[in-house]
């Protein structure tokens, strides 16, 4: 039960924080994979991360989830092209891929939601991209679309809540107690989490 987190320069920190540590406390092992396994990456917030893992070593079948995240990167040129092209052969494998923030526009760059339900930042963004889903855009925290997710760089927790229902981690009562508890700071969903 391995998921992969996609890790580049000026990769946004914040957006994947619950939805990897609620996937590792739940069982499942996170690795890094970034443009190659020997060059660490800084996030925005200034750390310094080493891949685990180099992009064209990473196989669909030997993982259950992608995860692409915000980076100042997916707009300022192609740096970023290839994981793009990595999470098409994984839906074309059937392997899940969640992206939030401006991976979503790397994705609407590769043709990945012109025929998917998806969100993003804001419509205006993702059509700045010159993709054709538009009308498939949802305004939502979050959306997933069979085995695509997809959520906005304000939506980390909505974000989590998406993967972690598709990856089983939680269900039903206990994936909306994790919810209400994270996201809306409801105390009583606390002992709903923990019984």
């Amino acid at each position: 039960m391995t998921v992969h987190l996609a890790v580049y320069d000026t990769f946004a920190d914040w957006e994947t924080g619950h939805a990897t540590a609620w996937l590792a406390r739940t069982g499942h092992t996170v690795r890094t994979v970034g443009p190659d396994a020997t060059t660490a990456v800084t996030t925005i917030g200034g750390l310094r991360v080493q891949p685990e893992l180099a992009l064209d070593d990473l196989k669909p079948e030997d993982s259950e989830l992608l995860i692409l995240t915000g980076a100042d990167l997916w707009d300022s040129g192609d740096d970023l092209a290839p994981f793009a092209r990595k999470a098409r052969e994984f839906l074309d494998a059937g392997v899940p891929v969640a992206a939030i923030c401006g991976a979503t526009a790397g994705l609407a760059r590769e043709g990945l939601l012109d025929d998917r339900k998806h969100t993003s930042a804001v419509s205006f963004y993702l059509a700045a991209t010159g993709y054709k889903g538009g009308e498939q855009y949802v305004e939502a925290d979050a959306v997933t679309d069979g085995d695509l997710i997809t959520a906005g760089p304000t939506e980390p927790v909505a974000f989590a809540r998406e993967v972690l229902g598709k990856l089983g981690s939680f269900e039903g009562k206990k994936l909306d107690a994790w919810y209400r508890l994270f996201h809306d700071s409801d105390p009583t969903a606390y002992e709903e989490l923990e019984s």
